[in-house]
């Protein structure tokens, strides 16, 4: 005899009470429902009512009694309908894909409070996004991020939503909040604690949720501290949970407090908890299976790149913008640039005569935004390893690839002009066939072309070339045969930069070229003529 029933016990809280016949088998499995309790008098248990748990029970073959199979029905057929009914979500600007519409259903049907935790590049940011568009009722929204991300969240809010009050918040001295999305990266978030609340915000996101794992940290007190009393919280991770089990448990506890209440507990059975003759131990990793089992069936949707790749296209774009911390040496070196573009005007500026001069300017122009972006270029890569995949970066100055590779010169492998002929084989194929090496650095030029870099599915360009021909050419080191995921590329422009000028000109010749059948690449001096008109003109107007 095994049975499950509903319950309520004298605070006025439902139970599921569960009853069966001694068994080991069944003993075993009973007791990895969390929060359960047992009841030697009646010799039966309970449990916090919970789908996952009914689901379980099931699944184990219990006789759940009406009061439970009507409520575990009736998510079933929400799930269902949801999946049918919100195929477009109104006024969203862009449309998702297929999977992705199912994930803001499966936020839906969890009442807004989810573990997104697909896989890095399936859009757990647009699902978000298309949870909030769903209920535009639901403001204010505050989204909680990495510093090196906030400029990225507003970009795809705007890109996303239609007319938002979006607000990005910065320093640690308050001041009055305007918007009704508002983005803030954890580092802050205890000292606008107070204004935060005081906004009475209806929904939270965490995007790299990990960040809080600790319970030490300012960050993580300060998380917990906002997150009481909103009504939604959907947390989003591309880390594999179930790898690093106790990075999640303070995400997961906020979403649902009563699915592993008992931290020690969790620790014990999921972490692999031992004693290291310092302290207890909780890095590790037992009953995997087990646990994604219980989070897949009440609070976590996660999808890998290889389950959805028919509904991918082979590349995806990514702007990341940076913001600069020499702001002040790069408009003064920006004026002197207009200001020489502005007094040889008269004299055909783009003429091949003055071509290297103004050339030499603007790489100096240049050098001075890569330089204030580098420190937030670092940061994202860091962060970007906490998904457990291979990287290839492409740069074009030897102070940024040198930079880059001293910041991870234990995971990296570089070609650039200083590394000789016969020495760039052997990076490459370190680079493919050690999971230890995690970072290809190359130079646009030297590692642009004839080099297969398959064992990652990302690129990202810390700088641009002058050509889109040269830009198509290092982003396929990557997609060749071979590779079995989609490729997504990514670039890291400083905002309100030469950089951005150069990134739209360079996509309008892009677009020519791609339409063009004689495969004839973009010249260089049509690209420098269009760049010194556009100064030009921000002269005149």
């Amino acid at each position: 005899m095994k049975t499950a029933t509903l319950v309520t016990d004298k605070k006025g809280n439902d139970l599921i009470k569960i009853l069966f016949t001694f068994e080991i088998p069944t003993l075993e499995k009973v007791r990895t429902i969390s929060g359960r309790k047992y009841f030697p008098d009646g010799k039966y248990w309970t449990a916090p009512l919970h789908v996952g748990t009914l689901q379980n029970l099931k699944d184990w073959e219990f006789e759940l009694d009406e009061a439970l199979l009507k409520i575990l029905h009736q998510v079933q057929e929400k799930q269902i309908q949801l999946e049918v009914k919100n195929v477009k979500i109104p006024g969203l600007k862009r449309e998702l894909f297929p999977f992705q519409k199912k994930g803001v259903s499966f936020i839906e049907q969890c009442g807004g409070r989810t573990l997104v935790a697909d896989e890095m590049g399936l859009g757990k940011t647009v699902q978000a996004l298309g949870w909030i568009q769903l209920h535009p009722d639901k403001r204010p929204v505050i989204i909680t991020v990495p510093a090196s991300i906030k400029l990225k969240w507003k970009q795809e809010v705007l890109n996303w939503l239609p007319n938002p009050k979006v607000e990005v918040l910065s320093g640690t001295h308050p001041y009055r909040i305007k918007g009704n999305i508002v983005i803030i990266n954890y580092d802050i978030v205890f000292y606008w604690l107070e204004q935060l609340k005081l906004l009475n915000p209806q929904v939270l996101i965490t995007d790299e949720c990990h960040y809080y794992k600790s319970n030490k940290a300012k960050r993580t007190k300060a998380i917990k501290m906002l997150s009481k009393g909103i009504p939604h919280v959907i947390a989003l991770s591309g880390t594999p949970i179930v790898n690093r089990p106790i990075e999640a448990y303070n995400a997961i506890k906020i979403i649902s407090p009563l699915l592993f209440p008992d931290a020690w507990k969790f620790a014990q059975r999921y972490c692999g908890a031992y004693y290291d003759g310092f302290g207890w131990n909780f890095t590790g990793a037992t009953h995997t299976k087990e646990l994604h089992e219980r989070l897949t069936s009440t609070i976590m949707i996660r999808r890998l790149k290889s389950e959805v790749l028919t509904e991918l296209p082979p590349k995806m774009y990514s702007y990341v913008p940076l913001t600069l911390d020499n702001e002040a040496e790069y408009r003064f070196a920006k004026n002197h640039f207009i200001q020489f573009i502005s007094s040889t005007r008269g004299q055909s500026a783009a003429h091949r005569a003055r071509n290297a001069e103004i050339i030499t300017r603007i790489a100096t122009l240049r050098q001075v935004a890569v330089k204030g972006k580098l420190a937030q270029v670092i940061g994202w890569i860091e962060d970007y390893f906490e998904n457990n995949e291979k990287l290839v970066l492409f740069a074009i100055h030897k102070f940024a690839i040198d930079a880059i590779m001293e910041a991870f010169k234990n995971v990296a492998v570089k070609i650039d002009g200083s590394v000789p002929m016969e020495k760039r084989h052997d990076a490459v194929q370190k680079f493919q066939t050690d999971p230890k090496v995690r970072l290809f650095v190359g130079n646009i030029q030297a590692a642009g072309v004839g080099l297969d870099l398959t064992a990652a599915s990302n690129v990202c360009f810390l700088e641009l070339p002058w050509t889109p021909g040269e830009l198509a050419q290092a982003e396929d080191r990557c997609h060749r045969i071979g590779q079995k995921d989609n490729v997504t590329v990514h670039y890291l422009l400083a905002t309100d930069t030469i950089e951005y000028e150069m990134a739209e000109l360079l996509d309008a010749k892009k677009k020519v070229l791609n339409a063009v059948l004689d495969g004839r690449d973009t010249p260089q001096e049509s690209l420098l003529t269009e760049l010194i008109n556009k100064y030009y003109d921000d002269r005149t107007d």
